[in-house]
């Protein structure tokens, strides 16, 4: 034990000196510290030498990995750099690429707007040179620019113009019964005033007359119009104005169908000419008070027809025995109560929301064909109703040609048709632009704009067909145009207000083609349209009269009148202005509504019946300033437009 320890101990007492900081041994480094020679003991230095060799050896392998290692990395690290560079040449040829073809491409559009230009030029040239040529005045107006207000509406409605068609496709839970209903709707006043103007003008239009116009002007303006939930029918006030003109041609013995047909070409270019420069910007100047006796004096007409009709029956009847005008009168008072019931079942409590939507577009249409049907039971034709008086084939009354003779009067009295046309060009713009804009109400919430002097400019291109074929005129419906809207709307019952609310409308022009189409097809069904009860129309008429009521403050007014004042809201003119004040308002209107009605009435002054609708125009912008202020106004809900 004692030699195995001394063994241990000499060798470093004699080779290795201790140090006294802490050392990093490396190959190299370890050789020093070896043992040399020692002749106490017999250790060989060759043993270290071989071992020095072994370290020496691994440490050189150990460098040689690490340069291979570097040399790899570093092979490595030049192919990633030589692929970045290729990608990047290859990325820098594709952007080259495409803005050589984009800039091919954008010389191609700019030879294209060159063409266009060059054949826009041209063709500008070509029209100046053929309109130099024609009259005076067509070269004049040809040559005015259209106006921006003209623009504004076609730029407006061109990008609707396909989906006026394809939305309509797509709500046939809608569109079906709209059509259905509109049907009878506008069916109605064609064949009344079908009947009313054959009497009237001595059988020169009639039934036929008035279907064909009504389903022709109701296709075109559904396809050219740009407000195509607006209707076109024929109304009270263009047949007051047709039937004065009738009674001028008869006292002066002129020819009836020129005259009628020359007014109505000039009234047309006359309308042509508004819509083009675009006028209708100024029917914001018929203030709510000329809206309101405006449509007052169409509900009325509409209630005055119905109840003439009723009354012709009394009239005609035998005095012992009035079972007749009696059992009408039950069936006029049947359709109109009966359609104004199933029209407000959505505000009622009974079945569940499809039903009454249902009940409320067909009911209409049932219960014009219960009554139908009622009339032609054996044992209910010994009353011997009245039913529509039409011809059992379609031709025009008195066999006439479908042209008229334009040249069958002087040139000067085709010149001075001129100066009844402007009276009827009022009447149209008012009309017109009256109903479209009762459409286009904010809460109606209709979505695809308005087009006024679009809507003009058909107008006036559908009249003048009509006057060419002596057919006759047709005007804005505001009681169809209104129904259309409200047949084509998604509603909701508003428990607040208990009021129906609308929440969106179908704007589509598939309705009113379809139905006018209709129409017009009515002409091949005569001997069924026979079948139709008068009473019925005239109860259709109460109904459409009473519709056109709703809404219009002037008759609310007149009621409010009879209101105690607490039960009132606190924003109603009695609770601002006074009872006082809104009666003096209110009877203002009721004189103008009586005036006008009566004027209409007067058959030698009838044709100048237009003008005096801008009567009211000015006494709301002169007359009532004087006795009413700014502020009084804005109360009554008719503020002064700027």
């Amino acid at each position: 034990m004692t030699a195995f320890i001394v063994l241990l101990i000499v060798p470093v007492l004699n080779g290795f000196p201790i140090p006294r900081t802490r050392t990093t041994f490396t190959a190299e480094s370890t050789v020093k510290y070896l043992p040399v020679r020692s002749s106490g003991c017999g250790y060989q230095p060759r043993q270290y030498g071989k071992l020095y060799g072994t370290l020496s050896s691994s440490d050189r392998s150990v460098s040689s990995l690490d340069d291979g290692a570097t040399a790899t990395n570093e092979a490595t690290n030049v192919n990633v750099t030589e692929i970045e560079e290729e990608i990047q040449q290859e990325q820098e040829a594709v952007s080259q690429q495409i803005e050589q073809e984009k800039e091919e491409l954008q010389a191609a559009v700019k030879e294209v707007k060159d063409a266009v230009v060059e054949v826009s030029q041209s063709a500008k040239n070509l029209g100046g040179a053929v309109i130099s040529n024609g009259p005076g005045i067509f070269a004049k107006f040809f040559k005015l620019w259209v106006s921006e207000e003209m623009r504004n509406d076609v730029v407006r409605r061109r990008k609707w113009y396909i989906s006026d068609w394809t939305d309509g496709f797509k709500k046939k839970q809608l569109v079906i019964p709209a059509v259905l209903f509109l049907y009878f709707a506008c069916l109605a006043p064609a064949v009344s005033f079908g009947t009313i103007s054959s009497e009237i003008t001595n059988g020169s239009i009639g039934v036929a007359e008035y279907l064909m116009s009504s389903g022709i002007a109701g296709m075109l303006y559904a396809t050219f119009a740009g407000q195509p939930m607006a209707f076109l029918a024929p109304t009270g006030l263009t047949l007051a104005f047709i039937s004065g003109l009738f009674r001028f041609c008869s006292l002066r013995d002129l020819p009836f169908f020129p005259v009628y047909s020359w007014v109505g070409i000039w009234s047309s270019f006359f309308m042509i000419i508004l819509g083009l420069s675009g006028s209708s910007k100024f029917i914001r100047f018929c203030t709510r008070f000329t809206d309101e006796v405006f449509n007052g004096l169409l509900s009325v007409n509409f209630i005055y027809e119905a109840v003439s009709s009723l009354r012709r029956n009394f009239v005609r009847s035998d005095p012992m025995n009035l079972t007749m005008p009696f059992v009408a009168l039950s069936m006029a008072l049947g359709t109109f109560v009966s359609t104004m019931k199933v029209t407000k079942i959505e505000a009622t409590k009974y079945f569940n929301t499809q039903v009454r939507t249902a009940i409320r577009n067909f009911g209409p249409v049932s219960i014009i064909l219960f009554f139908s049907l009622l009339n032609l039971l054996p044992w209910f034709q010994k009353f011997h109703v009245p039913t529509l008086v039409v011809p059992d084939s379609f031709q025009l009354t008195g066999g006439r040609n479908f042209l008229v003779g334009l040249k069958d009067i002087p040139v000067n009295i085709r010149l001075l048709c001129a100066l009844p046309s402007l009276l009827l060009t009022c009447l149209f713009f008012m009309d017109q632009n009256i109903s479209v804009r009762l459409v286009n109400s904010p809460d109606n919430k209709l979505k695809k704009g308005e087009a006024y002097n679009v809507d003009m400019v058909a107008l006036g291109g559908i009249n003048a067909i009509l006057s060419i074929f002596g057919l006759p005129w047709m005007c804005g419906a505001t009681v169809q145009s209104m129904n259309h809207v409200r047949a084509m709307a998604e509603t909701h019952w508003n428990e607040e207000t208990n009021k129906i609310e609308i929440d969106s409308v179908t704007e589509t022009r598939v309705t009113g083609f379809a139905i006018h189409m209709m129409l017009a097809s009515t002409v091949l069904l005569l001997p069924v349209i026979k079948q139709i009860p008068i009473p019925v129309v005239s109860g259709v008429f109460l109904f459409l009269g009473r519709k056109l009521m709703t809404g219009n403050t002037f008759f609310k007014r007149i009621t409010d009148a009879f209101a105690e004042t607490k039960r009132l809201p606190d924003d109603h003119p009695i609770r601002l202005l006074g009872r006082k004040k809104m009666n003096a308002f209110t009877g203002v209107q009721v004189l103008c509504l009586l005036g006008l009605f009566g004027f209409k009435q007067i058959p030698s002054i009838t044709i100048f019946f237009p003008a005096m609708i801008l009567f009211l125009m000015g006494i709301r912008g002169f007359v009532l300033p004087k006795f009413f202020s700014e502020e009084e106004l804005v109360a009554l809900g008719d503020p002064t437009p700027t």
